[in-house]
């Protein structure tokens, strides 16, 4: 499959209220509801890039930096950033809103792994990505060192095989060197 899609054309932007059920004693919305909401977000921009039904191959690392409080809003954008054979990569930004406060905060950060099956639950071929702003060209740059952490550590590659991990500790050795 030689086509290729614009990044941007994958956005999504999902808004959702904290409502008393959404949250914990402590009335902040609960970390399994934001995982819940991120990954259906994460899954319609992949969706969007593919054409195809997909399924969530892995979530990174997600800290919790910021509670998201009873009766604010949160707006979930997620965006594909890199297409790799059957697996893309989805950057999704969180931000909390308290309106009557008139205030907004950056609250979570996340890249998940989506993979494109066919009707069958096989894997299937996925359209290339072709990013135009900044932040989209540093996004798909880094989408390789991240693909390759992400399989060394679930022992899915040799660490000696992950090359562009490798160039890093390299430049960062000759770096200490100098």
């Amino acid at each position: 499959m030689t086509k290729k899609k614009l990044a941007r054309n994958s956005e999504v932007i999902m808004t959702e209220m904290v409502l008393p059920n959404d949250t914990n004693t402590l009335h902040n919305l609960m970390g399994g509801k934001l995982m819940h909401w991120m990954d259906i977000v994460a899954a319609i921009a992949a969706q969007k890039h593919s054409n195809r039904i997909v399924v969530t191959a892995s979530a990174d690392s997600i800290s919790f930096k910021h509670p998201i409080s009873l009766g604010n809003v949160v707006t979930l954008k997620a965006q594909v950033t890199r297409a790799f054979n059957s697996s893309m990569e989805v950057f999704i930004e969180v931000w909390a809103e308290d309106i009557p406060a008139n205030k907004k905060i950056l609250t979570h950060r996340a890249f998940f792994t989506f993979v494109a099956v066919d009707q069958n639950g096989r894997p299937i071929e996925v359209p290339e990505i072709l990013p135009e702003t900044p932040e989209e060209i540093e996004l798909y740059e880094g989408a390789l060192r991240r693909r390759q952490l992400r399989l060394v550590l679930a022992k899915r590659m040799d660490p000696k095989d992950a090359v562009e991990l490798k160039s890093i500790f390299e430049q960062e050795a000759k770096g200490d060197k100098a």
